[in-house]
């Protein structure tokens, strides 16, 4: 990641290939991000943070209105995960991660199809460039990024749904360094989602829930 990071904003500097610095700092920002989120670091969020605000530029500018709205509410439940992360355990603690409980789940299931219908309709009406594609990968987003907020394992299962469909709809807009990069999350998505059933699964064998 380091290196990829590195050679990116190298030739984004030296005129190499015609991406914007934007595009750029997006792709380096979220690879990192995602890759400290697989591996349980709290450093994730301020990266994630950064992530945000150059998302939001980016994505307003190609029209793509409610991911460049995403970006707004992923800052705040960002601020929410980042102290959740290490207070947000019993007495105080660093969280755990742990499975969605039925309840979450139920709640997550209605939220998803009835955001992804409203947010089309507003798209529709703003002339967004891909109100379908656009309204459901942000109920998604949304959704996986509060069960990652509470360090849920399921939350890679909706990032996984998320980026499938992120990356025919970024190289759609003319952003192929950020659907390069979206291709990158599903791998890494699904490293994260393997590292956090192991990481569960030896909490449940050590008899904590």
């Amino acid at each position: 990641m380091a290196a990829a990071s590195i050679a990116m904003v190298s030739a984004t500097a030296l005129g190499w290939w015609p991406v914007s610095w934007a595009e750029t700092v997006g792709f380096v920002t979220g690879g990192v991000c995602v890759w400290l989120a697989v591996r349980q670091h709290p450093a994730t969020w301020p990266v994630g943070l950064a992530n945000n605000v150059v998302f939001l530029v980016l994505f307003w500018d190609s029209r793509l209105y409610a991911d460049a709205s995403l970006q707004v509410v992923y800052f705040a439940l960002g601020a929410y995960g980042w102290w959740n992360w290490l207070r947000g355990g019993a007495g105080g603690s660093a969280l755990r991660v742990a499975r969605a409980p039925r309840a979450e789940w139920y709640a997550l299931a209605a939220f998803v199809p009835l955001a992804t219908l409203g947010l089309r309709e507003l798209l529709v009406a703003v002339n967004g460039a891909a109100p379908w594609g656009d309204a459901v990968t942000t109920a998604l987003s949304l959704a996986a990024q509060y069960l990652m907020c509470r360090k849920r394992v399921e939350n890679w299962y909706l990032w996984i749904a998320a980026d499938v469909i992120y990356v025919p709809l970024y190289l759609d807009r003319d952003l192929p360094l950020t659907a390069a990069l979206y291709a990158v999350f599903l791998l890494m998505c699904l490293v994260g989602l393997a590292q956090w059933r192991a990481a569960w699964r030896d909490r449940a064998a050590g008899g904590v829930a």
